[in-house]
């Protein structure tokens, strides 16, 4: 099977001698593979009518589990953000009704935020479309080979 990166390999390896091809094919494919999800990724964005760091900011809310929240600033610190950046990002949030903002009964000074069921719908609906678009990306892969790739991904992942 020829692929279009044995192409590219194929040129480079003739005119720099000292490339070494298995790592070019290895990072190229890699590039490929990150560049087709990435893009699947922006047409769900589009789709939704949403962008990264909305996705982000529910995402994060979501693996909270029950009750779906977080105090700005922990929220913040998650996404790797100054307490501004976050404010601003969580009003444009509210007015979507994706997330909603809470005094705490003790202490009016502490605030939560917590993913509101139309927050909940629509990270759903987009975790599930990247799940279609990425198990599509694995289909030509038998599970053991997946298993492999994980875990040969993983190696290298370690050691950065």
């Amino acid at each position: 099977m020829h692929d279009a990166v044995d192409s590219h390999v194929d040129v480079w390896v003739k005119e720099l001698p000292w490339l070494d091809p298995v790592k070019e094919e290895v990072l190229s494919r890699i590039d490929r593979i990150a560049g087709h999800v990435n893009a699947g990724r922006a047409e769900t964005f589009a789709a939704n009518e949403s962008a990264l760091w909305q996705y982000k900011t529910l995402l994060t809310l979501r693996k909270q589990g029950p009750p779906y929240e977080l105090s700005p600033s922990r929220l913040a610190e998650q996404l790797g953000l100054t307490r501004g950046a976050i404010s601003s990002r969580l009003a444009l949030l509210e007015d979507r009704g994706h997330v909603v903002r809470h005094h705490d009964h003790v202490d009016r000074r502490r605030v939560t935020v917590a993913l509101t069921a139309a927050g909940h719908r629509h990270v759903e609906t987009m975790l599930e479309r990247e799940e279609q678009r990425e198990l599509a990306v694995l289909a030509p892969l038998t599970d053991a080979e997946k298993n492999q790739l994980a875990e040969l991904l993983r190696k290298i992942v370690v050691d950065l």
